[in-house]
């Protein structure tokens, strides 16, 4: 059975797939800076009520099943995340005192409606690792 959340006045399952990709799509996301990242992330959706589903960060990109409130808008939730995210990525982990201004992640976004394939999209964004060696593997092949 399909499981439903409710607020006051609404029952419903919001879930998005959603990509998003540092600054020149540099390869940033390794070691300390990405468990930190991963943390950061988690605490702000917590803050919000947003359910951070599924997550995975890749060197150059992060994928994530988000389950968003619908008194909330997607872009909105995308530019909390990312703002704020930044900010502590330049307090925290780069260290920079100066906040205004520094930029971390790059300006868009891809974000897609989950639906019924929850499951399918859960496993690929578990498994985003392992297709990208493989696709480098069959790439090296030819």
């Amino acid at each position: 059975m399909h499981e439903w959340n409710s607020l006051s006045h609404v029952r419903w399952d919001c879930k998005y797939h959603v990509v998003i990709v540092p600054k020149y799509r540099q390869r940033r996301l390794y070691g300390q800076v990405k468990r930190k990242v991963g943390q950061i992330i988690r605490d702000l959706c917590r803050q919000r009520g947003v359910e951070l589903l599924e997550g995975h960060l890749m060197a150059d990109h992060v994928h994530m099943c988000l389950k968003v409130p619908p008194k909330f808008s997607i872009v909105f939730v995308i530019g909390y995340i990312k703002g704020k995210s930044a900010v502590r990525i330049h307090r925290n982990i780069l260290e920079k005192p100066r906040v205004t201004g520094l930029h971390f992640w790059a300006r868009g976004y891809c974000v897609s409606t989950v639906g019924l394939d929850e499951t399918a999209i859960r496993t690929y964004i578990r498994e985003q690792e392992k297709i990208e060696k493989q696709q480098l593997e069959l790439e090296l092949d030819e």
